[in-house]
């Protein structure tokens, strides 16, 4: 028998080698077509499957924190009323006070919303002080204060190209004026009112069943120190035209409202409307169809 050596040594055979060694080299670990695209498929099913759950996570998130901001207004609110002995009012509107003459005081009107006269109970005192009450929400004298944007007024789950309107700060709350759903709002039938401000001894419909402010997402005009703050509810929750002001949000199927006795809850926008209008009056004798 021949020494693998010799054989080896010989040309051809080193040849042969070389060939098998080079061969060896080239040969790589790696993926197939198929492989690959049996691994791209998976991974955008499992894109597919985890974006709803993020999505899902990221509006609980804001949830929560809507539902804190209102928590936060209502807190203010039950100290409001602690101080000054009612809630604010829903527009404090300086034109129907007048002079010992009769003549009009502030002939231009005003129309202060309640939201800026909240501000001192939500720790924003400075800011209330810069708004000069003599003056009109959208006068030179107000501009700046006016300006400011309050976290505490927007709604996470908003998105909002400006943050001002005219020069003025938004908000994504309205004060509940009464409601349209069942009849005229005349007189106000709601706690957020024009003509005067509501001791809770008013709320004859119970204060865990009366709703003071809600979501009003979107809504072209709304601003924290505009007297325009304030609606009566008309439609269902969530299906208001965009020139009305009402209950609305961009959470998914309702909206969250804050009661007088300082509950905030998420209203279902297939409420029951005569529910909804109910919770929507201070007086309206409407508790036994409560859910």
């Amino acid at each position: 028998m021949r020494n693998d050596c010799s054989v080896r040594s010989h040309p051809e055979c080193q040849l042969t080698w070389k060939k098998l060694r080079r061969a060896r080299s080239c040969a790589r670990p790696g993926f197939t077509l198929p492989e690959v695209l049996v691994v791209i498929a998976i991974i955008g099913i499992l894109i597919a499957l985890l974006l709803p759950a993020v999505q899902s996570a990221r509006e609980s998130a804001s949830r929560t924190e809507c539902s804190n901001n209102l928590h936060q207004m209502g807190v203010a609110l039950q100290l409001y009323h602690d101080a000054k002995g009612r809630f604010p009012i829903g527009s404090l509107e300086m034109r129907a006070l007048r002079n010992t003459d009769g003549s009009l005081l502030y002939p231009d009107g005003v129309q202060i919303a309640w939201s800026a006269l909240l501000l001192p109970y939500l720790e924003q005192e400075a800011l209330h002080n810069e708004i000069d009450v003599s003056h009109a929400f959208d006068s030179p004298e107000n501009a700046v204060a006016a300006g400011l944007v309050l976290s505490v007024y927007l709604c996470p789950s908003v998105t909002h190209p400006e943050l001002q309107v005219d020069g003025r700060a938004v908000t994504d709350y309205g004060g509940i004026y009464g409601e349209r759903i069942t009849g005229p709002n005349n007189p106000a039938k709601g706690v957020l009112i024009y003509t005067r401000a509501i001791h809770m001894s008013e709320i004859l419909d119970g204060l865990s069943h009366t709703m003071i402010v809600s979501e009003d997402a979107g809504w072209k005009d709304a601003q924290w120190i505009n007297g325009l703050n304030v609606f009566d509810q008309a439609f269902p929750i969530n299906q208001a035209p965009a020139f009305e002001n009402d209950i609305r949000s961009l959470h998914p199927g309702g909206a969250m409202g804050l009661y007088c006795g300082g509950s905030v809850h998420f209203l279902n926008e297939q409420m029951d409307l005569r529910t909804l209008a109910a919770i929507c009056t201070r007086a309206g004798g409407e508790v036994e169809i409560y859910p």
